[in-house]
C-alpha cells in the first residue's frame, strides 16, 4: 500500500518521503546506507504521521505537496487541525495584519 509519510528526526526537524513498503522504509531510513541523506545524519527517525494512497503517484505528489510546508502547517496536518491548513497557507506577514 503506498503511503505518504512524516518522520521526526534526532535534531527534531521532519523529513517527507514516500513508499510503497513502509515498514521496509522507515527501516532502511533508521539503519541502511539505502535511507535519504538527510536522515542518515539525524538518526533515529520516528515515524510520526502518514497516509495511505491507491497510487504510489498519488503518494509521491502528495510528499511533493506537504515538503515544502512550513514546520506549524506540518504540525496541524499531524494533528489533524484540517481547519487550520488555509490559515496557514498564508504568508506569515497577511495573517499578522488580519489580511
Amino acid at each position: 500500500m503506498p503511503h505518504a509519510y512524516i518522520l521526526r528526526c534526532r535534531d527534531d526537524t521532519y523529513y517527507v518521503g514516500s513508499t510503497r513498503d513502509l515498514d521496509a522504509r522507515l527501516w532502511q531510513h533508521n539503519h541502511s546506507e539505502d535511507g535519504a541523506t538527510y536522515t542518515r545524519r539525524r538518526r533515529p527517525v520516528t515515524l510520526i504521521w502518514n497516509a495511505e494512497f491507491d497510487s504510489i503517484e498519488q503518494a509521491f505528489a502528495f510528499e511533493k505537496r506537504i515538503a515544502g510546508w512550513r514546520r506549524e502547517k506540518k504540525e496541524a496536518l499531524m494533528r489533524g487541525d484540517f481547519d487550520a491548513l488555509p490559515e496557514l497557507s498564508r504568508r506569515r506577514s497577511v495573517r499578522e495584519n488580519g489580511g
